[in-house]
């Protein structure tokens, strides 16, 4: 039995019994019932998730996943491939946009390198889990092997296993970094929704009316070609996804196996998600969704898995950003069960 093989069928169930108190606790409370909308739901999943009323998020951590796409070949980026490995650079500089919001929200920002077109220094203090360097261009054929498919899922994992090895993760934020990145995101969701390309692709880093022309010709192009099978996502991944989008899947996947709540950002994110939940079905019940990105593909990604955005503020960014910014909701969601009262706690009765 591989790795990822391994890994899936260690997922268990959240506990239904705390979840059910918990729903109960929320019920009771010292307000009208239902009143906290969605952050209700939060708290009662993740006590659920970690079998107690009283729920902790100490050690919060974001993975960003980064990787070099072949599609770029087809101009469907506003930057070169070149600004990947510089942005690298930064988050491990501290100076990155997720670096700022997931300072502000107690987290750790890491970086993993799972198929960036240039070499790091190995002294780096990155996840250095290159698969290859960049996919290639999935107009002109796949955009990687089967095995390569399967080795940036596993490195996923590998990540979540070596985190643990130092210490405890009690939530974790998933972010990306890839130029080019939203081409073979959008090609994802095409395969899973039936919607056309022109339904789905968005501007990215901000392509002009020619530019988006190109992403969705590129897409559409990609698909006839290679001919996914929504049924296998594995060949979804090799024929039009990316190396940071298996990597990507591999957290969500190793998180729910270890009973980690996983909050993922925008585009890129999900459609690693959505690809973990394809090949793991029971690690939807770990997942949050940290925020409604602009990018048009990006909301039925989300209707695909079930999963309600805590934030929409219109980000396009990625980096693990919405994911950042959503763990101070989600911490709020946890005070918000235990911290209140319940009718009977504060000495009224039979107010519901």
């Amino acid at each position: 039995m591989n790795l990822l093989e391994k890994t899936i069928q260690n997922i268990k169930a959240p506990d239904k019994e705390v979840y059910e108190a918990a729903k109960e606790r929320l019920r009771n409370q010292a307000r009208p019932s239902g009143s906290l909308g969605i952050l209700e739901d939060v708290g009662a999943r993740l006590a659920g998730i970690f079998s107690t009323l009283d729920v902790k998020l100490a050690n919060k951590v974001v993975i960003t996943c980064a990787g070099d796409h072949g599609i770029c070949e087809e101009g469907v980026s506003l930057f070169p491939s070149d600004v990947t490995p510089q942005m690298i650079y930064n988050f491990v500089k501290w100076g990155a946009s997720v670096n700022v919001l997931a300072r502000h929200a107690g987290a750790e920002v890491k970086v993993a390198d799972l198929g960036v077109a240039c070499d790091f220094d190995p002294s780096l203090p990155i996840f250095h889990k290159k698969v290859r360097k960049g996919t290639s261009n999935f107009a002109r054929g796949p955009a990687m092997t089967r095995d390569e498919a399967k080795k940036s899922i596993e490195a996923g994992i590998e990540i979540v296993e070596e985190l643990l090895q130092n210490e405890p993760v009690h939530i974790l934020g998933t972010g990306d970094m890839g130029i080019g990145n939203t081409t073979p995101s959008t090609a994802i969701i095409a395969v899973y929704s039936k919607l056309s390309v022109a339904e789905l692709a968005g501007r990215g880093t901000g392509v002009d009316d020619d530019g988006l022309k190109r992403k969705i010709t590129a897409i559409e192009k990609g698909l006839a070609l290679n001919n996914p099978d929504p049924n296998d996502p594995i060949d979804v991944l090799s024929k039009v996804g990316g190396f940071e989008i298996g990597g990507l899947a591999g957290l969500v996947i190793a998180a729910a196996a270890y009973g980690i709540p996983v909050v993922c950002d925008g585009l890129i994110s999900t459609a690693g998600a959505l690809i973990a939940c394809e090949l793991a079905p029971a690690a939807r019940n770990y997942l949050f969704a940290g925020h409604n990105s602009v990018e048009v593909g990006h909301a039925f990604m989300l209707k695909h898995l079930e999963l309600y955005p805590l934030l929409d503020l219109k980000f396009r960014l990625g980096e693990g950003t919405g994911a950042a910014l959503a763990m101070e909701l989600i911490d709020a969601a946890t005070r918000i069960l235990i911290e209140i009262k319940t009718f009977e706690e504060v000495g009224i009765q039979d107010a519901q």
